[in-house]
């Protein structure tokens, strides 16, 4: 369980949005999440949202409480970001995943959805490669260009692939190259900042390809 969680918003009918404190092989995660209201054993597959370098848990502060009516909705501060703790130097993609995987293992989950927002899908790829068993689907919004996209090949779940009309609207095209049979969502009317500007856009589709 969270260490230090702080109940943040609470509403009759809507999901608790809360943070909290989880041990990490760096320290300290700090994790948003969302809660459905009801909890219990009708709740769909949890998911958990990676931000970008630069960005924070916080990215997905609007997006949470939408997918978290129907399941618990996971946004860490990825480890060395925000109030994480990290190693001495900038994480690899493989050493941030193991170290979500820690909380991953932690929390029990037998199976989780991964989303990825821009650099975070390459750390939600990783996470789908190295954790196969575990993570059921992958949902990569937005890819920015990579040397090592052939990796992308090595995921085995189902994928959906969405872009917005940001930085990352043709390295995304070439993502999907690699992932032939991936799911693909354009969202051109929406530019930088998605799950901020425009979470409900994101958010049905998502939770249409998640299913439970």
């Amino acid at each position: 369980m969270p260490k230090g969680s702080v109940t943040s918003r609470v509403s009759v009918g809507e999901p608790r949005v809360r943070r909290g404190y989880f041990e990490c092989r760096y320290g300290q995660l700090h994790v948003h999440n969302a809660i459905p209201p009801g909890g219990g054993f009708e709740e769909g597959t949890a998911l958990l949202c990676l931000h970008a370098p630069g960005q924070t848990g916080r990215v997905f502060q609007k997006f949470l409480p939408l997918l978290g009516r129907d399941r618990s909705v996971y946004a860490p501060d990825v480890p060395g970001s925000g109030e994480s703790d990290g190693p001495a130097t900038r994480p690899s993609p493989g050493d941030a995943a193991a170290a979500l995987g820690d909380f991953l293992e932690s929390m029990r989950f037998r199976q989780i959805d991964v989303l990825g927002y821009q650099g975070g899908s390459l750390l939600a790829a990783e996470l789908a490669i190295v954790r196969p068993q575990q993570v059921r689907r992958v949902v990569l919004v937005g890819v920015p260009a990579m040397s090592e996209g052939e990796r992308l090949r090595h995921i085995g779940q189902p994928v959906l692939v969405a872009r917005a009309k940001d930085d990352c609207w043709d390295s995304t095209a070439r993502a999907r190259e690699f992932l032939p049979r991936a799911r693909a969502l354009d969202l051109p009317q929406y530019g930088t900042g998605l799950f901020d500007a425009a979470p409900d856009a994101i958010a049905q589709p998502l939770r249409e390809f998640l299913g439970s």
